[in-house]
C-alpha cells in the first residue's frame, strides 16, 4: 500500500486499486472539468444536478493515474468500468478518492482499527520553542 498522501485503497472493476490525486492530477482534474476541486467534491459528494460523467471519467482516470498506474491502463478501466456500467457505480468511488485528495488523507488515517484515538496535544510540534516570556 502507498504511504503518500491523498493515495487512498479502493475496490474497483477488477479488483483494489491505488488512487491519489496529488496536486498535478488536481490541476488537470480542474482545466479539464473547468471546476474547482472543491465544487468538483461538493457535486459528485450531494449529487447535485451539475455533476456530469466528465466529472466522474477524469476524478477516477487522474486517481488512477497519480495512484501509479500507466494512462492507457486507467483509460482502459475507466471506459470499462465506468462508461460501461451503471454510473452510480461510480458515484461513491469518485466522492471518495476527491475527498482523500481534499483532506489529504490516506486509507489508514480513514480509521484506527485498533479503535484507539490519539489522545488531543499528544502530538509533538516541530515549531522553535517560544521566547516569550509568560505575563
Amino acid at each position: 500500500m502507498s504511504r503518500q498522501r491523498a493515495a487512498i485503497e479502493l475496490p474497483f472493476g477488477d479488483g483494489d486499486h491505488t488512487f491519489r490525486l496529488g496536486l498535478a492530477e488536481i490541476e488537470e482534474l480542474e482545466a479539464s472539468c473547468d471546476m474547482s476541486v472543491f465544487l468538483l467534491h461538493a457535486a459528485v459528494s450531494a449529487d447535485l444536478p451539475f455533476a456530469k460523467l466528465k466529472h466522474l471519467t477524469e476524478t477516477i482516470r487522474l486517481g488512477l493515474i497519480g495512484g501509479g498506474m500507466v494512462p492507457v491502463s486507467a483509460l482502459m478501466l475507466v471506459k470499462r468500468y465506468v462508461e460501461e456500467r451503471p454510473l452510480h457505480e461510480s458515484v461513491a468511488i469518485a466522492g471518495a478518492i476527491l475527498r482523500a485528495a481534499i483532506e489529504r488523507v490516506h486509507t489508514s488515517d480513514l480509521g484506527d482499527p485498533s479503535g484507539e484515538a490519539e489522545a488531543p496535544g499528544s502530538s509533538v510540534s516541530t515549531s522553535a520553542p517560544s521566547t516569550e516570556t509568560p505575563s
